[in-house]
């Protein structure tokens, strides 16, 4: 994509958001071979947020169609959903989620992100996860964007079986099948 004009580059840059909101500044200034400060510039003539905003504006909005979480107990910015088929979150890993010593994401926030998005992806008012068969395929690392998909293979009346893996790039580095069961508010809160 060098040689491009500044037009025919952010008319490129448009299209490739459209279809790639999430990719940062970095990867668009590789993908268009200028720097990452002509991305930015191009960016702010067009009015495009921009990735960690894009990101929440996607999140706030998908968040409303929540139905057995809050938007706030989803681990992760959940950027797409399709109650009962698919959802879709994404999670920065900072210092917080690391080992110190090794900057390793420490498991329990690969099971939080994946277990969180198994029950956000039910419609259901009360969705508890039965049981999780994961896999830890490699390490995160601080720095890196965990991408995790939730998949409903199965829905029944009762309970449904949710597949989640999550990556970095193309990368695997979770996998889970679990079993979540749905129960309705009222036997939760005391009813009957």
């Amino acid at each position: 994509m060098a040689g491009m004009s500044k037009k025919e580059r952010q008319t490129a840059l448009l299209r490739l958001l459209e279809e790639q909101p999430f990719i940062t500044d970095e990867a668009l200034a590789g993908k268009f071979q200028v720097s990452i400060q002509t991305i930015r510039l191009d960016r702010l003539a067009l009015g495009i947020p921009e990735v960690r905003e894009r990101i929440k504006a996607v999140a706030e909005q998908k968040q409303t169609d929540l139905r057995s979480l809050e938007g706030t107990e989803v681990i992760g910015q959940l950027i797409e959903l399709n109650l009962n088929e698919m959802a879709i979150s994404i999670l920065d890993i900072e210092p917080a989620h690391v080992f110190s010593k090794t900057k390793i994401v420490r498991g329990h926030h690969l099971f939080a992100q994946a277990n969180s998005l198994a029950v956000a992806v039910i419609d259901a008012d009360v969705v508890l996860t039965r049981t999780a068969n994961i896999r830890f395929v490699r390490s995160g690392r601080l720095g890196e964007r965990l991408v995790c998909k939730a998949v409903v293979t199965s829905n029944q009346t009762d309970r449904a079986h949710v597949e989640v893996t999550t990556r970095v790039g193309e990368d695997i580095v979770f996998f889970g099948k679990f079993i979540v069961v749905k129960m309705a508010l009222d036997t939760m809160i005391g009813g009957g």
